[in-house]
């Protein structure tokens, strides 16, 4: 029964993991090969993200919950412990991501189109592409993180 338990955990973290890989390394250079105005690949990432939101967000409970029951099954160690706290900062980086970028992206984007001049309309424009720039680099530490999980995901029961 245990290995069920820690089958599950690790295969939550693979496919976390996974999608947090596809979605930084394929869909959004995708985006970025598009031919459309930044307003509209702002748009379609920030429904991309809303969908996304609530597919991972299911994935990263479960990975959680099943992460806890794993360790309440096999043995808490330190492995698991570090897992934990790596956890709770992928929470608030996913949560941080959606909740901050996406929903700043798509007001500076607007702001960048509705824009009553070409000067405002720039400045609109570079604070997007520095919060884009500043997107990525959490995107990119959420990476660095969820591959942790996964190894300690897969370490914790050999421990």
């Amino acid at each position: 029964m245990i290995e069920i338990f820690h089958v599950a955990h690790v295969v939550l973290a693979g496919v976390w993991l996974g999608g947090l890989v596809f979605t930084t390394t394929v869909v959004s250079p995708a985006f970025g090969a598009m031919k459309w105005s930044e307003a509209e690949r702002v748009a379609v990432r920030s429904a991309l993200g809303k969908r996304y939101a609530r597919v991972g967000g299911v994935n990263l409970v479960l990975l959680a919950l099943f992460a806890v029951l794993d360790g309440a099954l096999g043995g808490f160690g330190a492995a698991f412990y570090a897992e934990y706290m790596l956890l709770f900062l992928v929470f608030g980086l996913a949560a941080a991501h959606g909740a901050l970028f996406g929903r700043r992206l798509t007001e500076l984007a607007k702001a960048e189109r509705e824009a009553g001049s070409k000067e405002e309309g720039g400045t609109f424009a570079e604070r997007r592409r520095s919060l884009q720039r500043l997107s990525l680099r959490v995107s990119y530490l959420n990476l660095l993180a969820s591959t942790a999980v996964l190894v300690l995901a897969i370490v914790a029961q050999a421990g």
